[in-house]
C-alpha cells in the first residue's frame, strides 16, 4: 500500500512535466475518418470498405484511457452490405470496450454514410451538413438499341435462365425490374429497422416522411430527430471533456512491405498492364462516385 501511494503521489507531481500526450489527467478521445463512397474502393481511391477500416476502429477502441471514440463521417452512401459490416463492428466494439461512440458529419451522411453515423450514440452534424437518404437506389444504362444501329450481335451463353437478368444490352423485362424492386423492398426495410432500433426514441416525423429517401439540411434533421445537436468536433469535444482533450487520428497500418494507408499507391507498386487497368478501374470509380455526391449538390 505504501509503494502504491509513493508511485501515485511521484504520478502527480510528474504529470505537470511530462508531454500532454503521456499524462494520466489528460482525456483522450481517438478519432476515426470514414470518409467516401462506400464499397468503391480501388487503388487509386480507398473510399470506405470493411477491409481498410477494421483496423483502424480496432485500434482506436483499443486506446487505453479513452473517453469515447469519435467518428467522422463525410460519405454519400454506397453499398449496403460494406456500410452496415462497418456498423456492426462498431457496435460490437463499443458494447465490448464499454465506451460511446459519437459521430461528426461532414459534407454529407447520406444513405450508407447515414447508416454509418447510426452505429454512434450521438450524432452532431455542422449547420450546413445534408443528412438522410435513407432510402435504396439501383442505376445504370441500356444499351440494346445503340447495338442494334452499330449492326453488333450481342452472344451470351447460359446455365440459368435468370442468369442475364437486366442485362444492359438487352430490353428490359417487366419481371426482371418486378424482382429488382422486390430486392430494394427487402433491403429498404431492414435498413428502417436499423435506424429505429438505434434513433427510435428521438424520431420525430412519420415513417412515410422520414425513410422516403428525401435528405434535409441538419437543422431540419435535428428536428426529424436524425441528428442530435449541431456543431463540430472540437468544440463539442472541449465542451464535455475539456479544453485538454487529445483527439488522435487512427489510421490503418500497412504491413511492412504494404502502404502505410488503404487505397495509397507508391511509385513502383504496379507496372505495365496493372497501371493501365488500375487507371481504367480508377476512372469508372471515379464517375460513379462523382455522380453519388452530384445528387446532393456537391
Amino acid at each position: 500500500m505504501a509503494n502504491s501511494s509513493f508511485l501515485a503521489d511521484l504520478r502527480r507531481r510528474l504529470d505537470p512535466l511530462l508531454p500532454a500526450k503521456f499524462r494520466g489527467d489528460t482525456p483522450v478521445v481517438p478519432v476515426v475518418r470514414l470518409s467516401g463512397a462506400i464499397g468503391m474502393a480501388t487503388p487509386f481511391r480507398p473510399g470506405v470498405t470493411f477491409a481498410n477500416t477494421a483496423k483502424a476502429l480496432e485500434r482506436a477502441f483499443a486506446v487505453k484511457g479513452a473517453k469515447a471514440v469519435a467518428l467522422i463521417i463525410n460519405s454519400p452512401g454506397g453499398a449496403p452490405a460494406q456500410s452496415h459490416l462497418v456498423y456492426k463492428r462498431i457496435r460490437a466494439l463499443a458494447e465490448e470496450k464499454e465506451l460511446p461512440v459519437i459521430a461528426f458529419v461532414e459534407d454529407v451522411a447520406a444513405s450508407g454514410g447515414y447508416m454509418l453515423a447510426c452505429a454512434a450514440d450521438e450524432i452532431v452534424a455542422d449547420v450546413f451538413s445534408i443528412v438522410g437518404s435513407i432510402g435504396v437506389v439501383s442505376a445504370g444504362f441500356g444499351f440494346p438499341r445503340a447495338l442494334e444501329k452499330l449492326g453488333i450481335d450481342r452472344r451470351v451463353y447460359t446455365a440459368g435462365e435468370r442468369k442475364v437478368m437486366l442485362d444492359p444490352f438487352q430490353p428490359e423485362k417487366e419481371e426482371d425490374i418486378e424482382r429488382l424492386k422486390a430486392l430494394q423492398q427487402e433491403i429498404h426495410a431492414a435498413f428502417v429497422d436499423l435506424v429505429k432500433q438505434r434513433r427510435g426514441d428521438v424520431l420525430s416525423a412519420e415513417d412515410s416522411t422520414l425513410f422516403s429517401g428525401e435528405f434535409w439540411a441538419a437543422p431540419q434533421a435535428q428536428g426529424l430527430g436524425l441528428v442530435d445537436s449541431i456543431g463540430d468536433m472540437r468544440s463539442f469535444l472541449r465542451a464535455r471533456y475539456g479544453d485538454k482533450v487529445r483527439t488522435p487520428l487512427i489510421e490503418s497500418r500497412g504491413g511492412l512491405f504494404g502502404r502505410r494507408s488503404p487505397g495509397v499507391m507508391k511509385l513502383g507498386d504496379g507496372f505495365g498492364g496493372e497501371v493501365g487497368a488500375g487507371a481504367a478501374e480508377a476512372l469508372i470509380s471515379a464517375a460513379e462516385e462523382r455522380a453519388s455526391w452530384a445528387r446532393f449538390g456537391l
